[in-house]
């Protein structure tokens, strides 16, 4: 009998791994029996089998042979002369079994079949690539990138599955080439014109969580928990950690020898500042932890309003508040507390200040050093002293000095 080349759509099938076996078997079942239905108006007395092998099936017609003129059910009976034209031996009372060759429903009706079961099995799929994914999120991944667009990336999985990587969902400093493997974290799955979207992200905070999970083996293990995280994605995040372990110092724990283990979290986000934190319930405390690296003199607490006001030394305002006021919207983020920031001598009329170590990202380390070798450590230091002051004392050149001397003043404009 003809097998319609059915070989292709349960190939699909075998391809498709999340697929399971029963699975298969109902949807090719439920196909052929609504042809059946269509052709002879029931599919009671017909068996679909199907072999998933060979990628072929048989339709098996059962009818029960009577005496003839005694037939009142056409599909359901047989008379005895007709059952005689297939096998002499049959006798009244016994059942007829006869295969439907699959030729004689039509060509039209077996190409509408084949378009259904082939419709099936790309809905079976991407409900599989759904649930596997939507079980997922929370996740970390490595995927290869296959196409780098303007507002967002085209990744695939190992097994082939398309993933996307929004521009939203990207650090700032991110740049990736065709083929490149990438590690991100399933943020969510959405359904677009019914089919599964896959969307990763490098910036939210899951992904640091994650990324922490891999290097320290403490929160792996559960001995150390993370209680928050905080991010502005490739400038700086807050983690607060917790230890059940009176033993492990979840801060030391999370950053390793001599940072061993933070570094290569650092340089997977881009150079982002990563500042560790041990968390505590007193609040005055966390706050004080989360401002870190500045030192807080005093601090005013309003608790129902979710409000504090903290006092720092002059020279520690500029590093509470951060570059681009990072360090405190973090720390606001962190409390839950709205902070405000005011320097301890209120008769000091010294003017806003920034660290230059808060420089970093855009001036080298080298050149920091030098300017710290000469008295030069925050912004104003610098700037107070002219580019002809700044070349007779340091090692440093011309041109080097103007470009440094840019980037400060850029920031105090923006300020």
């Amino acid at each position: 009998m003809s097998s319609i080349n059915l070989i292709d759509a349960f190939q699909d099938f075998k391809d498709a791994e999340n697929i399971d076996r029963p699975t298969m078997m109902k949807v090719v079942e439920d196909v052929f029996k609504t042809l059946l239905r269509k052709k002879y108006g029931s599919d009671e007395n017909f068996d679909v089998i199907v072999n998933a092998e060979k990628g072929d099936l048989e339709i098996i017609r059962r009818r029960m042979i009577v005496e003839d003129g005694e037939v009142e059910d056409p599909l359901a009976q047989v008379g005895y002369s007709e059952a005689a034209k297939i096998e002499p031996d049959f006798e009244v009372g016994e059942e007829l079994y006869e295969e439907i060759d699959l030729l004689d429903f039509g060509r039209r009706a077996i190409l509408a079949a084949k378009q259904t079961l082939a419709s099936r099995i790309s809905d079976l799929k991407k409900n599989a690539l759904a649930k596997k994914y939507g079980d997922r999120v929370g996740d970390i991944i490595s995927a290869e990138v296959y196409q780098v667009w303007k507002k967002e990336i085209l990744l695939l999985d190992e097994e082939g599955n398309e993933l996307i990587l929004p521009k939203s969902e990207q650090i700032p400093q991110d740049y990736f080439k065709k083929g490149e493997s990438i590690r991100a974290v399933i943020r969510r799955v959405d359904m677009k014109n019914n089919n599964p979207v896959i969307i990763l992200s490098r910036t939210a905070p899951e992904f640091l969580a994650k990324l922490l999970e891999i290097e320290v083996p403490e929160i792996f293990d559960g001995l150390i928990v993370i209680k928050k995280i905080v991010r502005d994605p490739g400038e700086r995040a807050k983690v607060a950690v917790e230890s059940y372990d009176d033993r492990i110092d979840p801060v030391g724990a999370c950053v390793g020898m001599k940072g061993s283990r933070i570094h290569g979290i650092v340089r997977e986000l881009k150079n982002e500042n990563i500042d560790v934190i041990n968390y505590t319930a007193n609040t005055q405390l966390l706050i004080q932890r989360s401002l870190t690296p500045a030192r807080i003199t005093s601090m005013e607490l309003d608790t129902e309003g979710k409000h504090a006001n903290v006092y720092l030394a002059p020279d520690q305002v500029s590093l509470a508040i951060g570059r681009r006021g990072v360090n405190i919207k973090l720390a606001s983020e962190l409390t839950g507390y709205e902070l405000d920031v005011y320097r301890d001598n209120e008769g000091d009329e010294e003017e806003f200040d920034i660290d230059l170590e808060e420089f970093s990202d855009e001036i080298d380390g080298w050149v920091i050093d030098e300017l710290k070798r000469v008295g030069c450590d925050t912004a104003r230091s610098v700037l107070n002293l002219t580019a002809d002051e700044l070349e007779r004392r340091t090692d440093l050149e011309k041109e080097t000095i103007n470009d440094l001397r840019k980037v400060l003043k850029t920031e105090f404009e923006k300020e």
